[in-house]
């Protein structure tokens, strides 16, 4: 399955163009997500609508990648991340002429629908540009560029509200998404169409991957509360200065420990990397939890960089090194489904809790699903251990 002899580079054109494809479209969505919350509490939404508002965007990606992923293993993939952009640059505009909270479900239901198609499709040409020998750490760099631009957006989001306003932000991440849509059309992505599309379970999930992918489940329900919820948070604990800069730290830290823990886990395996990584998971949310002033915040933010942004790369490595080239596009569906469930609960489960329990609650009670996940790595090691083994054959 993975040829492991073979010294090719990681850092190819083809490689670089899809990385910088992501950034700017997780950039632009970052930007937008980062102000919605805010956006919405503004008009009045409470914890629970808030958290139903985030939940609406994860039911859409989820219902579509019926479809996403049998399309991206029968139709041109470069045509399919220019249409799935074009729609988030609708998505985006309509947020900007949005004035009510249920105009705002509706295109966060969209923009659902569209990003079914772009994370998905851009995780897979990545993954076919990578050579086997590193390809932990190729999808490590590649999710580098992501969680980096992803951590930036709402530092920039947050500050150009404070000087265009919601509207106008809005609009920004629209324009950013119609513009790199239309870069992507020079873009030279090889296409040979080797099977017809088909909706089926097999085109859907890969069976393979599911251990694996319930990870990522785990991982996303927890984490996307950070983005839900941080900044309402920080604020109800007093804490006013831009609470962009914790992403910001994020980010930074991202560039310096994504490379070492990619080369690490090459070298020493998953389960090795995996566990320890769990572990700064819970303590970034035990941090939140205790914080009441800017810089605990922020040091959570750092602390985090070495949870989540270790996890969530290595755990899609895995998942596309258990299947065939071939069905990499459906290891890639299977594993943003994965995710979208817990984007899809996670919020509404963490409203529930804090208007039962209070923030500070909530944010301890959500470790409980790393625990638990910590506890499964360990019992299927050795089942993680046979799929590296078999890859690097």
């Amino acid at each position: 399955m993975g040829g492991g002899k073979e010294r090719k580079p990681i850092w190819t054109k083809a490689f670089i163009s899809i990385c910088l494809i992501s950034a700017i479209m997780n950039l632009s969505k970052q930007m937008s997500n980062s102000i919605l919350s805010k956006y919405v509490d503004s008009l009045g939404g409470t914890a629970t609508v808030v958290g139903l508002i985030a939940s609406t965007f994860a039911l859409a990606a989820l219902l579509f990648k019926i479809i996403s992923g049998p399309a991206l293993d029968a139709f041109n993939r470069k045509y399919i991340i220019i249409g799935a952009m074009m729609v988030l640059g609708v998505a985006f505009a309509g947020y900007s002429l949005s004035s009510t909270v249920s105009m705002i479900a509706v295109f966060r239901f969209i923009q659902g629908a569209a990003q079914a198609f772009t994370a998905t499709c851009l995780l897979t040409m990545a993954s076919d540009t990578i050579p086997p020998k590193h390809f932990s750490t190729g999808v490590g760099m590649f999710a580098l560029f992501e969680s980096v631009s992803q951590a930036i957006g709402p530092t920039i989001g947050l500050w150009l509200v404070d000087i265009l306003g919601y509207s106008r932000t809005f609009g920004v991440s629209a324009g950013l998404m119609f513009v790199s849509a239309f870069v992507i059309l020079f873009y030279k992505h090889p296409f040979s169409k080797t099977k017809g599309f088909k909706i089926s379970f097999h085109n859907i999930f890969a069976r393979e991957c599911v251990p694996y992918a319930a990870l990522l489940f785990s991982f996303n329900l927890v984490f996307c509360v950070v983005s839900t919820y941080l900044v309402i948070f920080a604020g109800k604990q007093g804490v006013t200065e831009n609470m962009g800069f914790y992403f910001t730290v994020y980010a930074c830290t991202l560039l310096f420990s994504r490379p070492f823990i990619g080369r690490l886990t090459d070298k020493t395996g998953i389960v090795k990397v995996l566990l320890p990584a769990l572990g700064c998971f819970v303590l970034s949310y035990w941090l939140i939890s205790c914080s009441k002033t800017y810089w605990m915040f922020i040091l959570s933010g750092f602390v985090s960089a070495f949870g989540l942004g270790a996890c969530q790369p290595t755990v899609q490595a895995l998942c596309m090194k258990c299947v065939p080239a071939e069905r990499r596009g459906v290891a890639s569906s299977t594993c943003y489904i994965a995710q979208d469930l817990g984007n899809l609960i996670g919020p509404m489960a963490a409203g529930y809790l804090v208007e039962q329990f209070g923030y500070v609650s909530m944010w301890r009670i959500m470790t409980i699903p790393i625990f638990v996940a910590a506890v499964y790595v360990y019992c299927i090691r050795r089942k993680i251990k046979a799929v590296e083994t078999m890859f690097a054959r």
